[in-house]
């Protein structure tokens, strides 16, 4: 998974939610769900590091919280965004690290995370009340109000999956993950173009299985050329947070053009990222 969002590919095309702005509740439930998970954890946990590139607990919660700023004032208008990238841009180059240090200063990250759970409510009330189709702007091309909160979710949920993993917590999902899956699906293309490789075509035929139970389906229904398996895990790929082939995923790709996605698969913007070699994204194990 990429440690920023430089740019955000705009997925809202052929996607509607049934109520006005449920994305933004939905992001909502998965900040409440991460911070139900973080609620205990002393001072000094956050200072756990992760497997994700080294990061610890309370820099991906810094980042989570910097880029949930960084959406609002896009929500707010061009000067309030325009405002925002004229602090960062001088840090930016630097890499997250540099600039999350130089936004938070000396911070503690349980400041900061007290911070970002103060801070979400108050912006999910401005999403959910926003026209889910105006544009915004972002680090890169516009995008959509519904696209920018669906964004959001995705990366809360990508990221806390290095701190579940770090804490050696089972993860629970809900439904609302289909809003990452929908990502995972409709940035096919983006992850053969950003490799500098012509998308195979036909797209492969995606079927998962919800957390419900449920089935989820996108594209023409194929035999040889298809994704099939848990959606939980589904996302895990598509957003880096494990390899294809690691021991806890349980998801079958069948077809050469299936095979290649999976191997690349990259639902996020930016330069291209190398997925994590197998076993090296996998849950602490907690002594019984």
């Amino acid at each position: 998974m990429v440690d920023g969002p430089y740019r955000t590919i705009d997925v809202s095309i052929g996607f509607r939610h049934t109520l006005p702005m449920q994305a933004a509740h939905d992001f909502q439930d998965e900040c409440n769900a991460i911070n139900a998970l973080l609620a205990d954890l002393s001072p000094a946990d956050f200072n756990r590091e992760t497997a994700f590139k080294g990061w610890t607990i309370g820099e991906i919660i810094e980042h989570l919280h910097l880029f949930n700023i960084a959406a609002d004032d896009a929500l707010k208008g061009d000067d309030a965004f325009a405002a925002f990238c004229t602090k960062i841009l001088p840090d930016m180059a630097k890499g997250h690290r540099p600039l999350q240090r130089a936004w938070f200063g000396e911070t503690p990250a349980s400041d900061t995370y007290a911070a970002w759970r103060e801070f979400y409510p108050e912006m999910t009330r401005r999403f959910s009340a926003a026209d889910p189709d105006a544009r915004t702007k972002w680090f890169g091309p516009d995008m959509s109000v519904r696209s920018c909160i669906i964004a959001r979710q995705m990366e809360h949920w990508a990221h806390a999956q290095a701190i579940y993993d770090a804490l050696g917590v089972e993860r629970v999902n809900a439904d609302r993950l289909k809003n990452v899956a929908h990502i995972g699906v409709t940035t096919y293309s983006w992850s053969f173009k950003v490799n500098s490789v012509a998308p195979p075509k036909p797209k492969p035929y995606v079927r998962l299985i919800a957390p419900s139970g449920g089935v989820w389906e996108w594209n023409e229904p194929q035999d040889d050329n298809r994704i099939d398996g848990p959606a939980e895990d589904f996302c895990q790929v598509v957003t880096q947070c494990r390899n294809i082939g690691d021991a806890d995923i349980a998801l079958k790709a069948t077809g050469d053009t299936a095979e290649h996605w999976m191997r690349i698969a990259q639902c996020f913007a930016g330069p291209p990222e190398t997925p994590p070699a197998v076993g090296t994204r996998t849950k602490t194990k907690v002594a019984p």
